[in-house]
């Protein structure tokens, strides 16, 4: 496998090769076991998942490509308001408050 960022070969003598997936935070994502494919395979898959490729081991890696190929952390969508939800909230009184 070509260097790329983001990604570590390790060798497990005895152990049957497989790509693990890891979030941002080390949690397992996925396990695609390898030994079935060919390493043209494997480097297409690489490329697919979207490592970056370096050209070097030590080379540089763009700014965009720093977290690849980490998913992008769920994004919840913008909150619906409803028309009742639209309006100004009423301001709280100024007056005294011996409950507070």
């Amino acid at each position: 496998v070509p260097p790329s960022h983001n990604l570590e070969m390790k060798h497990l003598p005895g152990a049957d090769p497989e790509l693990v997936l890891l979030s941002y935070r080390y949690e397992e994502l996925e396990r695609i076991p390898l030994s079935d494919m060919t390493r043209e395979e494997i480097n297409q898959l690489v490329q697919e998942l979207g490592f970056y490729r370096k050209e070097t081991p030590d080379a540089p890696v763009p700014e965009e490509f720093q977290f690849a190929p980490a998913r992008p952390l769920p994004t919840l969508p913008p909150p619906q308001t409803s028309a009742t939800e639209d309006k100004t909230l009423p301001q709280p009184d100024q007056g005294d408050h011996s409950d507070l």
